[in-house]
């Protein structure tokens, strides 16, 4: 089995790997896609230029295939090899940089953009095979990809018929997996199965385990690893074995602080925010992020007298409709959220939780932060500032030396985010001295940054190592993708280690 990357094995962003299946007595070839995700940051900028020498190269009649990667030794393990670029053809009609002729399905190993973001772009070149996904997956997906084409293609109501056309279709197209059931992939002449393990990220999140049935020559797509201990998802479930892991390293150099240090950091800015007479805003990812940040914020409510008059006001139309989806799948959450449910505790709608609806509710809301210091907590997309109605927030009032910024999530090269937080890590988290440019403006930075990495959706080099140990027998071919180049170093220096 080869695998062919087209995205996020050279940064963090555009996930998307083609796995080449063998299928005994067939003379066409035969793949299957994980996942078909978006650029963001440099990694866009990255990509377009590589589209740009493609097409060059394609057509000077020089273009093939580079080496991009091996296993732990370097080596590309028995059984499989590793691609880095990929022939263009007729299909390829959207952009995407790659044949779809011989692609029979897509897998998705849960939702993020990052992950689902080509998903229209793929259909529309023509590709109509099966997706599989978990059944929670198949629930957010389509929230997850109107509101990603209405952003790319505007608000008109010819374009928003186009667009639930579109995602209409791809509905068609998706057939749910339950979590831990093998599945024969119906064109591989019952050679290849599937099954979809949760990955602990986000609600509906999988890694993706393709096995020869023949001889048991396992394949497997990491996606994105949650953290253990995440409040309201079950832990990851532990690696059986792999062949070929194909492992994300997003925080490869890095590890996070424990879930009871962060929730103590994050009061700690609050109460100093609200002496400040001062906003707290947070971005953060509509789906995953904001669910967790709101069921750590209830429970700190619930735990101090004093905060019963706290006010947390969570603007995104998007994140809405995916707290109220992940309400509705309750029964995947996990043991400890299930019981504040017995207790009647409402964890994602509580009292002091209020729901900007309106583009118009917005507007005045920032104003008045603006204008009143009314202490808040503002929790709004995107998570790494690169638009949504946190930009608003931000230009209005990173100048503010009242205004607390919390990073919780990763800020991928070339966003505002990672501007800001480069500024903040210069030690000049306070002063006139720093600015950002949002929406081509130039915004002075007074707030206090502050970045509490332990809130992070993805796992840590312990856990990542961990994951990789939890297999029951040594792993002979590890690669590293969804990584910087410092995080795949760091991580491969630990996996190494262990040989």
């Amino acid at each position: 089995m080869d695998i062919t990357h087209h995205g996020a094995h050279e940064g963090v962003t555009g996930s998307c790997h083609q796995l080449h299946l063998d299928i005994k007595g067939s003379s066409s070839p035969c793949s299957v896609l994980i996942d078909c995700g978006m650029f963001q940051g440099m990694d866009a900028k990255r990509h377009q230029l590589h589209q740009q020498m493609l097409a060059v190269a394609e057509q000077e009649g020089t273009l093939g295939y580079s080496d991009v990667g091996g296993g732990v030794n370097g080596a590309a393990g028995a059984g499989g090899g590793v691609r880095g670029a990929s022939s263009m053809s007729s299909r390829d009609s959207s952009g995407l940089g790659f044949s779809i002729d011989d692609i029979e399905a897509l897998v998705l190993t849960h939702c993020h953009i990052d992950h689902v973001g080509r998903v229209p772009q793929l259909i529309t070149a023509g590709f109509s095979g099966p997706i599989y996904c978990t059944p929670a997956t198949a629930s957010l997906l389509p929230i997850v990809l109107s509101d990603a084409l209405k952003l790319q293609l505007g608000h008109t109501s010819q374009q928003d018929d186009m667009i639930d056309h579109l995602v209409r279709r791809i509905q068609r197209q998706v057939i749910p997996i339950a979590y831990d059931q093998w599945f024969t992939l119906p064109f591989s002449r019952d050679q290849v199965r599937l099954r979809l393990r949760n990955a602990g990220h986000i609600l509906g999140s999988a890694y993706a385990e393709f096995e020869r049935i023949e001889d048991g020559f396992r394949v497997v797509f990491s996606g994105d690893l949650g953290c253990k201990n995440t409040p309201l998802l079950p832990d990851p479930t532990p690696l059986e074995y792999a062949d070929i892991l194909v492992l994300e390293s997003t925080y490869g150099d890095r590890l996070h602080e424990p879930r009871e240090h962060r929730q103590a950091q994050l009061k700690q800015v609050i109460e100093r925010a609200f002496e400040d007479k001062g906003t707290v805003l947070i971005p953060a990812f509509s789906i995953g992020r904001t669910q967790e940040l709101l069921y750590e914020l209830e429970d700190l409510i619930h735990s101090h007298a004093d905060w019963a008059k706290m006010t947390v006001i969570l603007d995104s139309p998007l994140a809405s409709q995916y707290t109220a989806m992940y309400r509705r799948l309750r029964q995947q959450w996990d043991d400890e959220a299930k019981q504040r449910l017995a207790d009647d505790r409402h964890p994602l709608n509580f009292e002091r939780l209020h729901i900007v609806e309106s583009h118009e509710q917005h507007e005045q809301l920032v104003e008045l932060l603006r204008d009143s210091g009314t202490p808040a907590i503002v929790i709004a997309a995107s998570g790494m500032c690169s638009g949504g109605r946190i930009v608003n927030y931000l230009k209005e009032l990173l100048p503010d030396a009242r205004t607390d910024l919390i990073f919780v999530g990763y800020q991928a090269e070339g966003t505002p985010g990672r501007d800001i937080q480069r500024y903040a890590e210069h030690g000049l988290g306070s002063g006139s001295s720093g600015y950002v440019v949002l929406d081509h403006q130039r915004i002075a930075i007074n707030a206090r940054i502050h970045t509490l990495g332990g809130y992070s959706a993805h796992a840590d080099q312990r856990e990542l190592v961990e994951f990789v140990q939890s297999a029951q027998r040594p792993i002979p071919d590890i690669r590293l993708v969804h990584g910087e180049p410092a995080a795949k170093r760091a991580l491969r220096a630990v996996l190494d280690s262990f040989d």
